[in-house]
């Protein structure tokens, strides 16, 4: 690939990022707690191991509500026609963010906790 053409397609994919950033609000929501969970692991100075895991958990999230932006996009540019089977599609595209979501907490308890409970008790 060309230079040329690499960098045509990371202004795509940052022309993507500036759509998702300016009309979602739960992406925005969800890469604000992804950077402050991350900042407060290096403020914390959380193992790299554990640091490791808080960014891929957090962009596993992200990843997925981009996919669900994607998705409800596309979906609605047929909304006209709009068959009972694709709100369930929908509401499942929904449900594997909301998994991810729940996972990354469980995981963030887990990875936080010693730092937590020392501070705590």
């Amino acid at each position: 690939m060309h230079v040329h053409n690499l960098w045509k397609s990371v202004r795509y994919a940052l022309r993507g990022l500036l759509i998702v950033l300016r009309s979602e609000q739960n992406f925005r929501i969800q890469l604000l707690i992804a950077v402050l969970v991350i900042g407060a692991g290096f403020r914390l100075g959380l193992l790299a191991w554990k640091l490791v895991a808080l960014v891929l958990i957090s962009l596993m999230v992200l990843v997925l509500e981009l996919a669900n932006s994607i998705f409800e996009r596309l979906v609605d540019a047929f909304r006209p026609r709009l068959h009972p089977a694709i709100a369930d599609m929908k509401d499942i595209m929904a449900a594997a963010v909301l998994l991810a979501s729940l996972g990354a907490i469980v995981m963030g308890v887990i990875l936080f906790w010693p730092h937590l409970a020392s501070r705590i008790g």
